[in-house]
């Protein structure tokens, strides 16, 4: 029997890259005690800097009980997966998006820790089955997938296989919610989760627009960022429909439905395929707006506008 979620106070965090040092920002921000590990040496110094950072950050928009040290104090570098894992009531995987690896990793992770410990990846596709159906230990192994920074978006997916223990699922789900983030069950294993399926969605009829000559790339970003972006903020779909007709959701789709009808059936007849003429085309006009050396700035203006944000929506209890 796994522990509680609410009992959790230690956590490992495997890959310090830019997804796992945010991770560890949430788990330590939240109180627990993170092990963090990268196989890379110069990778876990650089996370450091990368947590302290957050942390400062998250301080001065009034989004951190405590201070930056003690926080910071919480985060502890170890020299080996065993280490890592040694103690830790959950495992937070956040390696490179490579499944050969994934499955390598899970292998050691389900022989070093405790039989108890809760394994999650962070994958942003790869279904729990992918990389854990020849496991011993599979049954307590879930899909964590977060959006990020997870630190600044607190959307996270998790999902398990149809040999995962239910109670895991739930367990995992009570222990996102109980480190401030918001978390969804995708109910059964489909590739890509929810997020990405809306994502790459969009962006697939956003490439199209843009082959065809309908609009540029920048006036597609523009349609996003000045159009749809301004409510898709603070509320989905679904609630943007309803408000947008007078009878609510129902009468929307009254009204729409034959226009979606016709725009998915246009769709539908275009199978998806990516021609390297296009995307060279949308990739110079990227760079024509977004030069390569101020990509830097762009990451620091995109987390500080995410910050602002996220202090903005913030529950006036977690400011104090």
């Amino acid at each position: 029997m796994n522990a509680p979620a609410s009992s959790f106070s230690r956590v490992a965090v495997v890959g310090a890259g830019l997804v796992g040092s945010s991770w560890a920002v949430v788990f330590a921000r939240a109180g627990l005690q993170v092990n963090l590990f990268d196989a890379d040496a110069a990778q876990l110094q650089r996370s450091r800097a990368q947590i302290e950072r957050a942390l400062g950050e998250l301080a001065a928009a009034s989004l951190l009980r405590g201070t930056v040290a003690e926080s910071l104090a919480r985060v502890h570098d170890c020299d080996s997966l065993a280490a890592c894992v040694a103690g830790a009531h959950y495992v937070q995987e956040s390696i490179a998006e490579s499944l050969p690896a994934k499955r390598e990793l899970f292998a050691a992770l389900d022989a070093a820790a405790d039989a108890h410990t809760i394994l999650a990846s962070s994958t942003s596709a790869f279904a729990t089955s992918a990389m854990a159906e020849a496991l011993p230990g599979r049954s307590r192994i879930v899909v964590a997938h977060p959006v990020n920074p997870p630190h600044l978006v607190p959307f996270v997916e998790v999902s398990g296989a149809p040999f995962t223990q239910p109670g895991v699922v739930a367990q995992t789900l009570a222990f996102m919610k109980a480190v401030g983030q918001s978390p969804i069950e995708i109910r059964h294993e489909i590739h890509g989760f929810v997020l990405n399926r809306l994502q790459w969605t969009l962006m697939a009829e956003a490439y199209r627009l843009v082959r065809d000559g309908v609009a540029s790339a920048d006036d597609v970003d523009r349609a996003i960022r000045d159009g749809l972006g301004r409510r898709w903020a603070f509320m989905g779909p679904f609630e943007t429909g309803d408000l947008n007709a007078p009878q609510g959701i129902a009468d929307y789709f009254a009204r729409f439905g034959p226009t979606f009808e016709q725009i998915d059936t246009e769709r539908r007849g275009d199978p998806l395929s990516l021609d390297a003429r296009v995307i060279a085309g949308i990739h110079a006009d990227c760079r024509d707006r977004w030069p390569e050396n101020e990509r830097a700035a762009r990451l620091e203006i995109r987390d500080q506008r995410l910050l602002a944000l996220a202090a903005h929506l913030a529950p006036t209890a977690a400011k104090t």
